[in-house]
Parts: structure tokens; sequence; C-alpha cells
């Protein structure tokens, strides 16, 4: 009897033991962290409302920064596992950066441009490269440029449409707001822009924004070859993106109330 007794304790501290090793596996399973979120590093130049701009506290707002979020929420809630952060660049050193390595995307209303070494995502909202002039200007059309003063931001398709009018003096500038402020100032007689970012500076009054459509274009994310597998994702994510009812609520905010 005493040995019985002997094997049954025996037997319930085997079953004891098992139980807390097999408890101890588990808690040690629950335990492992998960896979390390990947960090991307993302190029933007906020001088270009309503894509991208600086609001009173200095922190950067616009369409650009929106959609961002709704791309990255979007992907980590199918499987992935990234963070991103932005870069604050001037708009040709995106490029620059980019090719160096020293980002992973450029978001600062890219449009295509085949002298661009690289790859591009799948459009993500439609425009069109315009003329933006002061108010009192006597400027109707392209035809009236033929020698004036005609501004475009740096390393955009702005500067290679502007190059292309007959005629014209072009005077490329880095910083968008600069760009508007020399118009304001009459140092240039003419701002070749992105038509929504025409209609946003124009929406104080000071400027008009002419008619003609020097350019119809699409404004993508731009990359290197080495993020083509990111870039897939991210077109994934686009095509979600412009088939949500988020997408009709953001151009809402960002462009239709600048056109208005």
């Amino acid at each position: 009897m005493k040995k019985l007794m002997t094997v049954l304790a025996a037997g319930s501290m085997a079953l004891t033991l098992a139980a807390c090793s097999n408890a101890g596996s588990n808690d040690a399973a629950g335990s492992e962290a998960p896979a390390e979120a990947k960090e991307i590093l993302i190029g933007i130049s906020p001088d270009y409302p309503p894509y991208e701009s600086k609001n009173t506290a200095g922190e950067i707002e616009g369409f650009d920064v929106d959609m961002t979020k709704w791309l990255f929420d979007y992907l980590n809630e199918n499987g992935y596992n990234y963070t991103y952060d932005f870069e604050e660049l001037s708009f040709d050193t995106i490029i620059s950066s980019l090719q160096a390595g020293q980002i992973d995307l450029g978001i600062s209303g890219f449009t295509y441009d085949e002298d661009r070494e690289g790859i591009f995502s799948d459009s993500y909202y439609d425009s069109a490269q315009v003329i933006v002039v002061k108010a009192d200007s006597d400027i109707a059309s392209s035809a009236d440029l033929a020698g004036k003063k005609v501004g475009a931001q740096q390393g955009t398709t702005g500067e290679t449409v502007a190059g292309t009018v007959d005629a014209a003096d072009v005077q490329a500038i880095s910083d968008a707001k600069v760009l508007m402020e020399n118009l304001k100032a009459d140092g240039i007689d003419a701002v070749i822009i992105d038509k929504a970012v025409a209609d946003s500076y124009a929406a104080n009054g000071e400027y008009k924004v002419l008619d003609e459509e020097l350019l119809d274009e699409e404004n993508l994310i731009y990359t290197t070859e080495d993020h083509k597998e990111l870039l897939d994702q991210i077109n994934t994510a686009i095509k979600a993106f412009k088939e949500s009812d988020d997408y009709t609520k953001l151009t809402e905010k960002w462009f239709v109330a600048s056109n208005e």
C-alpha cells in the first residue's frame, strides 16, 4: 500500500512538472517579440499646398500626408509591418537623396518624367500644369509669355513645360513658396505649376489661374528599382484607397474646397 502511494505520488509529481513545463513553453511562445517593423523614410517638400505644406504650428499637412497615413494603415492591416517618417527636403533634393539611398520614397506631388531614374507608382490623383499670374495681369494665355519671365519650380515638370514656351525667359526656383512670392513682387511675370497648387495659392485673390492647361499629368509616388517590392504593395493600397469613401473625403477636403 505504501509502495502504491509512492508510485501515485511520483506520477502526480511527474504530471505537475509536465504541466509546469508546458505552461513555461506556452509562456515563452506567447512572449516572443513580434517581427520588428520596417521603417520607411519619405522625402517631402512642404511648400506645395494642398499636397503638402506647413500649418501655423509648423506641422506638415496636406493631401499627400493624409494619403500616406491611409496607405500604410492599409498595409499594416493586411499583414505588413511598417512605420514611416517624413524627411523635409527641397523638391530637387528628394530626387538626389533617393538616388543616393538616403530615403526610401518620394511623396511630394511627383509626376512622371522619363528623364528621372527610378520607378513610379500608379496614379493617385490627376492634375495638369497651368499658368498663374497676378490678378491684375494682362497675360491671358501661353502666347502672351514670349519675352516674359516665367517661373517654375526647379526639377519639376513645370520647369520642363516652361522650357517649351516660345521665347520665354525661364526662372527656375527650388521653393514653390518663394516662386509665388517672386510673382507677387513682380520679379517674374507668370508661374507654371500644378493646377491644384495654383488654385490653392490663388484662393486669396492675389493671383489668377488661366484656363489653358499646358500638360495633363498624374500624381505618383517616386522611388528606385531596389524598392520595387514595396512599390508593388503600395500600388495595391492605392487601388484600395481610390475605391474607398476616404478618397472622396480627402479629395474634397484638400482639392475641391480650393476650387470653389
